[in-house]
């Protein structure tokens, strides 16, 4: 988690460099609502991670202790270069059936909604992927790799893939053969039926070529990047269980018990007969291909800007405060972000009610914090409830003056369509 931790800051700066080049060079890669949506998903993802990572390290560790064939040494730089290598050929296979299966496809679909693809993509992650993920890297605790080496090349893993996710650097020659890059990359991330679910290493290309599901970007083909059912939606918490809902919804509809059982484990994308007969998905034309958007007025943008940032920073610092934090205290965090950003996602919506509910929102900060202190969870101590005061007053005038911008330069509130089932199709 450190790893994760101290590359935060570089994360940003990378952010920046690429704002920075996509004005230089003319390019609209960032659309603020896209970028907050991707890197609120991975602010959950991260703040959640704290009380599920105990999932995999545990099983991960037991299974070391009892199963492991070989001792192999902590020290050994052999160890950590075999096992980086190893994890990479497990994280393929996690990754490639994570596109192949219903259930698993539900928890991975998060990282590929997002219709543009910058470097705030690569923060897009799944916030439900503990459920299963483990069972992938069970091998490496049998083969003996420690518990430290483990996390640490999965870490590692997990970092070297946020530098691929821009549409800046172009093919690298040679490199291209042995590892993942930002061209080979793309592919993964498109809804072009020839580059769909290809391309699923996370540092090494050469597993794709090994098993055939390696597909290179072509210049005839523009990648048009998405999901094939859209997700049509800014929220974090509606993208982690849209999958999930709609497999539920086919579950309940069909007439077959043996279809409402087997539907989580079918390849990603197949339906009971009965159901897709009756209900079926409307799905994009690519040749006519037009983004999910809803207007926004300036001071909408520059509150919901602020007011994610006041999240981002929350969950930065709960990353820094895990080692101390009570289980508790972790987990009434989690649900104080949660409903934060699920907020701001209705508020970048504009949904009728999410005036209401930042409203809402605000109002249960001082009585949570209040019972945090009661409860010997966190105190503000001091001048803390000053600037909790503060900031919600602040908060509220900026809903007043986003109001009136918003008023003044755009129609009433509307309702994007929400709870369309996603699936992603060979």
């Amino acid at each position: 988690m450190a790893f994760v931790l101290y590359a935060v800051p570089v994360f940003f700066l990378l952010i920046a460099l690429e704002l920075f080049a996509d004005r230089v060079r003319g390019m609209h890669n960032y659309r603020l609502a896209d970028a907050l949506s991707s890197i609120s998903a991975g602010v959950l993802s991260q703040a959640t991670g704290l009380l599920t990572k105990v999932v995999g390290l545990l099983t991960y560790a037991f299974a070391w202790e009892h199963l492991a064939l070989f001792d192999l040494p902590q020290s050994a730089l052999w160890v950590w270069a075999c096992a980086f290598v190893f994890y990479d050929f497990c994280y393929y296979w996690h990754h490639r059936l994570g596109h192949e299966r219903n259930v698993l496809w539900a928890a991975h679909a998060v990282h590929h909604q997002s219709e543009d693809y910058n470097l705030s993509t690569a923060l897009r992650q799944s916030s439900t992927g503990f459920v299963f993920g483990w069972l992938f890297y069970l091998p490496l605790a049998v083969v003996g790799v420690p518990p430290l080496v483990f996390i640490s090349i999965a870490a590692l893993n997990l970092l070297y893939q946020f530098w691929v996710h821009t549409r800046h650097i172009p093919k690298l020659g040679w490199f291209e053969w042995l590892f993942i890059t930002p061209s080979n990359h793309r592919v993964h991330h498109a809804q072009n039926p020839i580059y769909m679910d290809r391309n699923y290493g996370g540092v090494f290309i050469v597993w794709d070529r090994l098993f055939g599901t390696f597909q290179e970007e072509l210049d005839e083909h523009p990648v048009v990047f998405g999901v094939t059912v859209p997700l049509a939606s800014w929220n974090p918490l509606w993208a982690n269980v849209q999958v999930y809902a709609g497999l539920w919804r086919d579950a309940r509809c069909t007439a077959s018990w043996w279809d409402r059982l087997r539907i989580w484990f079918m390849r990603t994308g197949w339906r009971p007969a009965d159901v897709a007969a009756r209900y079926r998905l409307g799905k994009p034309d690519l040749r006519d291909f037009r983004k999910f958007e809803v207007p926004l007025a300036r001071g909408e943008q520059i509150y919901a800007l602020l007011q994610f940032v006041c999240y981002l920073l929350a969950g930065v610092g709960m990353l820094a405060c895990a080692d101390w934090l009570s289980t508790t205290a972790t987990l009434l965090a989690c649900l104080w972000i949660t409903l934060g950003l699920y907020s701001v996602g209705a508020w970048l919506e504009r949904r009728s009610w999410a005036v209401r509910c930042e409203c809402w929102r605000l109002a249960l900060n001082l009585p949570a914090a209040w019972l945090s202190e009661m409860l010997g969870i966190f105190s503000l101590q001091g001048s803390g409830w000053f600037w909790l005061m503060l900031y919600t007053l602040a908060s509220l005038l900026g809903i007043w003056l986003a109001c009136r911008s918003a008023a003044a330069a755009l129609s009433p509130p509307i309702e994007p369509g929400e709870g369309q089932q996603q699936h992603h199709d060979d």
